[in-house]
C-alpha cells in the first residue's frame, strides 16, 4: 500500500517515535516534553501515548514535576511487556538468558554441552526446560536468538566453519525445525558487538573484540553492523600477530586467537579461575603466560585501531577477569601505538561474559523497537 494514502502510517510513525524516545530517555519525560522534543502536537501525543498504554507498553512512571499549575506525570516504557531469549553456544556449554526490552538480564542458566552436527534437538530441549523452570510467558516472547562461534552462510542456515566447535559445512536446518519460536542465528561476536552497541546509547562507530574459547570480532559503522562482502568481516582472531607462532584451531600459526583465548590457558592445564588466582599470587609461570597474552592482545588491539580508527571494546568471557590488569593493557597499547601514543579508544565491555548471549536476544528487541 502507498504510505502516502495510508492514514494509519503517520499515526504509527508518531507512536514509534514516542516509544523510541521514551526507551532512550534517562530522565523525567512528560507529555509536554514529548511534544517539544519530537515536534508533535499535544493531541497527537495524547492519542499515541494512550494507544501505547492500551498496548501495555508505556505507563506512568510515578514521577511528578511541578509546572506552576497541576503537576505533570512522568512516562516510561514497561520493560517486561515483551521478552527475548538468547542462547550462546560454546565448545563445552550453553548459556541461556531471558531479557526485557532494555536488555536487562532477568534469568540466566549455564549448562554443560557438547556440540555435534545436530544442534537442533539438544538446544530445543534445553530451551524448553529453561523456559519452564523460570515460568517464562511464551505470549510475551518475541523470539529466540542463538549465537554460534563460527562463520555462517548469508541466509544463516549453514554453519560454514566453526573451528572451536570442530564443525564445518553443517546444516542448521534442524535448529530452525525444532525451535517453535521466531529464531535468529548469528556469529557470537556479531551478537556481542550488537549488545554493546545497544546499551552504549548507539555510539556510531565501534569495533568489538570478543575473548572467549576463540577470539572473534564485529564492526559497527554509522550504527550498522558491517558484515562484509561474504558475511565474514571482523574475524580479528585470525589476524597474524606472531608469524610461525603458536598453532591455531583454524590450522594456521600465529593467530591472535592462539595467543589470547581461553583455550590457551586451558591448553597449559589450568582452569580459568585457578589460573587467575595463581596470577594474583604472582606464580611465575602463570604471570609470564598472562603477560605474554596481554602483550599480544595489545598488538591485536593496535592493529584493529590502525585499520578502523574507532573505539575498540573488549568483551567476552576473559574480560570478566581482565579488570585488575586493564591499566597494564592500556600501557602496552599506548606503548605500541604509532598514531598518537594513547589508549583512550580502548574500553572494557560492561556485559562481560554475557555479551554474546544478550546480543543474540538483542536482535528481537531492536526489531520490536524499530517496528512498533
Amino acid at each position: 500500500m502507498d504510505k502516502a494514502n495510508n492514514t494509519s502510517y503517520p499515526r504509527k510513525s508518531a507512536r514509534g517515535s514516542i516509544y523510541r524516545y521514551l526507551h532512550r530517555s534517562g530522565s523525567f519525560c512528560g507529555k509536554q516534553d514529548l511534544a517539544r522534543a519530537l515536534g508533535l502536537s499535544m493531541p497527537t501525543v495524547y492519542q499515541n501515548v494512550n494507544e501505547l498504554m492500551d498496548m501495555g507498553l508505556v505507563a506512568y512512571s510515578g514521577q511528578q514535576r511541578a509546572t506552576g499549575g497541576r503537576s505533570a506525570s512522568g512516562l516510561a516504557i514497561v520493560p517486561e511487556a515483551r521478552l527475548a531469549v538468547g542462547i550462546s553456544v560454546t565448545d563445552d556449554r550453553l548459556r541461556l538468558a531471558v531479557t526485557d526490552l532494555r536488555l536487562r538480564q532477568l534469568v540466566y542458566k549455564n549448562v554443560p554441552f557438547v556440540p555435534g552436527p545436530d544442534l537442533g534437538g539438544p538446544l530445543a530441549g534445553e530451551l524448553e526446560t529453561f523456559l519452564d523452570e523460570n515460568d517464562v510467558d511464551r505470549f510475551r516472547l518475541l523470539g529466540v536468538g542463538v549465537s554460534i562461534p563460527g562463520i555462517l552462510s548469508a541466509d544463516k542456515r549453514q554453519l560454514l566453519f566453526a573451528p572451536t566447535l570442530g564443525l564445518r559445512d553443517t546444516s542448521l536446518g534442524g535448529l530452525y525445525a525444532r525451535i517453535p519460536y521466531p529464531l535468529y542465528v548469528d556469529n557470537d561476536a556479531n551478537c556481542g558487538g550488537s549488545a554493546e552497541w545497544f546499551i552504549r546509547d548507539h555510539q556510531p562507530n565501534m569495533a568489538y573484540l570478543s575473548l572467549e574459547g576463540g577470539v572473534g570480532g564485529a564492526i559497527l559503522i554509522e550504527n550498522t553492523l558491517y558484515t562484509g562482502r561474504t558475511q565474514r568481516s571482523g574475524e580479528f582472531g585470525h589476524m597474524c600477530v606472531e608469524p610461525g607462532g603458536l598453532a591455531c584451531s583454524c590450522g594456521r600459526r600465529g593467530c591472535l586467537e592462539a595467543y589470547c583465548s581461553v583455550r590457551r590457558i586451558q591448553a597449559e592445564g589450568y582452569a580459568v579461575e585457578e589460573f587467575f588466582d595463581l596470577v594474583r599470587d604472582n606464580d611465575p609461570a602463570c604471570s609470564a603466560l598472562w603477560g605474554d597474552m596481554l602483550r599480544h592482545l595489545a598488538l591485536g588491539v593496535n592493529n584493529i585501531h590502525m585499520a578502523l580508527d574507532c573505539d575498540v571494546v573488549l568483551g567476552g568471557y576473559l574480560t570478566g577477569y581482565l579488570g585488575p590488569w586493564f591499566p597494564l593493557l592500556q600501557k602496552y597499547v599506548a606503548d605500541g601505538s604509532i598514531l598518537d601514543g594513547g589508549s583512550d579508544f580502548l574500553q572494557l565491555s560492561t556485559l562481560g561474559s554475557h555479551s554474546s548471549v544478550l546480543g543474540a536476544a538483542c536482535h528481537f528487541i531492536q526489531e520490536f523497537i524499530n517496528e512498533i
